[in-house]
């Protein structure tokens, strides 16, 4: 069997921390640029309390962002990793449990969203398209090390260059 080299692997890995920091920057702006809009959408999936909901549709634009802005960086990027997985898994729940209880709603991932007409639904893409944003995080997880991230430049000033006769220069060694 073939090993893919330390360079392919953190090419890879650099390609899918580039595109989850883009899925969530450009998630949490759309969110961000119409706050109404994101109300609605959370309110859709009736599955909060009333005084939760302005909270939540609040703080999701600007816990994409951050996540976005903290993988675009490569800062911290296991954490970021982690943190996306587990806020995608809440979000595939929130999907699942809309069309099991037969709601018809746009998920609202990307701005818009709320209550849709019977059979405007597309649950099913909805998902599996945030389980392939699952799998990025999971990649990061196991594997964050990538080119050009802070957490690399940071691993080289504590004198962590890779391993011996490797350079690994903008790689980061893991959080």
């Amino acid at each position: 069997m073939v090993r893919p080299s330390q360079p392919v692997l953190n090419t890879v890995g650099t390609l899918a921390r580039l595109g989850l920091a883009a899925v969530w920057l450009v998630s949490g702006a759309l969110k961000l640029a119409d706050p109404g809009q994101t109300l609605i959408a959370v309110q859709a999936y009736e599955v909060l309390p009333d005084a939760l909901e302005n909270v939540v549709a609040i703080a999701l634009p600007l816990v994409e962002l951050v996540l976005g802005l903290l993988l675009l960086a490569g800062l911290a990027t296991r954490w970021a990793a982690a943190a996306a997985l587990g806020l995608l898994l809440v979000l595939i729940a929130g999907i699942a449990q809309s069309w099991a209880r037969g709601l018809s709603i746009d998920c609202g991932c990307f701005g818009g969203g709320g209550h849709v007409a019977a059979g405007q639904t597309e649950y099913p893409q909805e998902i599996l398209r945030d389980t392939g944003f699952a799998l990025l995080a999971v990649w990061l997880l196991a594997r964050p090390r990538t080119w050009l991230s802070l957490d690399g430049w940071l691993a080289r000033g504590r004198g962590n260059s890779g391993e011996p006769g490797h350079d690994y220069s903008g790689i980061a060694e893991g959080n």
